[in-house]
């Protein structure tokens, strides 16, 4: 394991990641409403920015293929620190929808070109190197609404936004340090790919771009693990939209509540590493199989529990069912596209996450208003099953030929 490079990515991730999170929540919906959004609105401006990353995600991966992977990392943490001091400059709602899209360019950058440059130094523990830069973001989720709250206290919401740009300028720092990416132990990815002849600079660009994306079309782990982490995310972010008025409704208090989800973030955080280790010791099919069967066997009692000490054990056990997926699946399509345009395939899975996250609370509250919250749960666990069911088989197929590389 490249534990060096690894630790300078993991840094520079998390000071980056930290600092966006305070500047989602709760300072975001505070700051909008500030500015007068309705609650439509506030949505909107919460979420839009996760559109950003659906559309771009894939280009910018195809780019750090081309052109290598630090110039990318700098431009992303360029957009991370200097995009908050222009919050100041916002006077309407209308304003800030502008902004968080572009505020959304510097994760869509940032997100597929450093799990590329993770996984293609880490050839031989992939999944567990994986887990441990994952780490680095479920810090974000914990450290950054706590410490955006407490800077809230004393200051003004445009100041705590100009404080997140300042520490995500720290990030620079690690990245100075990092080689540059690529797989160390086998053939780099070229900086440029081959373009048919007598096309000029613009079209050659095109046509190169044209057949990255359909060498990353038709590879089978990208689906599959961009689709599954898409239903795994509708399945949590609609437990993160409607859990807190079933809970309450159920007698619960806010705090309880949002212990549940600083739990199930936490369990994810501290798990990550020994999820992506398993992964590579079992297989990644096999290790996402089990953490789907996790999900499945946890959602159907939410809406049942009575207790918050059966409410906050269940929310350790959803994010250790989430620590087995989530390293395991970019390892499914390092694995596959480990000499090729891995960035590229890398956005392309991430499009279909953050498809997953948008649809969530959507999905979410038609399944409530046909089915009421145990019905939707009781779906969502069923579903589950049956994904995890289904990669069961296919991993028992798939080690009894070995016709597709599963270990890392």
């Amino acid at each position: 394991m490249d534990r060096r490079n690894l630790t300078l990515v993991t840094l520079s991730d998390l000071l980056v990641r930290v600092a966006y999170q305070m500047g989602k929540t709760p300072l975001l919906p505070l700051f909008a409403a500030s500015l007068g959004a309705s609650d439509v609105l506030l949505g909107t401006i919460v979420s839009v920015s996760t559109l950003t990353g659906m559309v771009t995600k894939p280009l910018f991966g195809f780019l750090s293929d081309r052109t290598g992977r630090r110039i990318w990392m700098a431009l992303g943490v360029a957009l991370f620190a200097g995009i908050p001091f222009l919050y100041r400059l916002v006077e309407t709602p209308g304003h800030l929808v502008a902004l968080r899209l572009v505020h959304g360019t510097a994760t869509a950058i940032f997100g597929p070109v450093t799990v590329a440059y993770v996984a293609e130094r880490n050839p031989q523990r992939r999944a567990e190197s994986l887990g441990w830069f994952g780490m680095a973001r479920s810090a974000g989720y914990v450290a950054g609404p706590a410490l955006a709250g407490w800077l809230l206290l004393a200051m003004e919401p445009e100041t705590v936004f100009a404080v997140t740009g300042l520490l995500s300028g720290l990030a620079f720092l690690p990245l100075y340090w990092m080689d540059e990416g690529g797989n160390p132990s086998g053939p780099r990815v070229p900086r440029r790919l081959p373009a048919g002849p007598g096309l000029g600079p613009g079209l050659k660009a095109v046509n190169s771009l044209g057949r990255t994306v359909r060498t990353v079309w038709y590879v089978p782990a990208i689906w599959l693990a961009g689709g599954l982490e898409a239903g795994i995310y509708v399945a949590t972010y609609a437990l993160k939209a409607f859990l807190p008025l079933y809970a309450l409704a159920g007698g619960f208090t806010t705090a309880q509540i949002g212990l549940f989800f600083a739990l199930q973030e936490l369990s994810l955080l501290l798990l990550r590493p020994l999820g992506g280790r398993l992964g590579d010791r079992l297989g990644h099919l096999q290790a996402v199989a089990l953490g789907l069967a996790g999900l499945a066997m946890v959602l159907p009692w939410l809406p049942w529990s009575r207790h918050p000490t059966t409410l906050l054990g269940l929310a350790v056990l959803l994010g250790g069912a989430q620590a087995l997926i989530f390293p395991a699946t970019l390892a499914l399509i390092a694995g596959q596209v480990a000499q090729g345009p891995l960035a590229t395939g890398l956005g392309f899975a991430g499009t279909l996450k953050n498809g997953g996250k948008v649809a969530g609370p959507v999905l979410g509250g038609v399944l409530v208003a046909s089915l009421g919250y145990p019905g939707m749960f009781g779906l969502l666990a069923a579903l589950m099953g049956l994904a995890s069911l289904g990669l069961g088989i296919l991993a028992r197929r798939r080690t009894a030929r070995t016709a597709l590389p599963e270990r890392a």
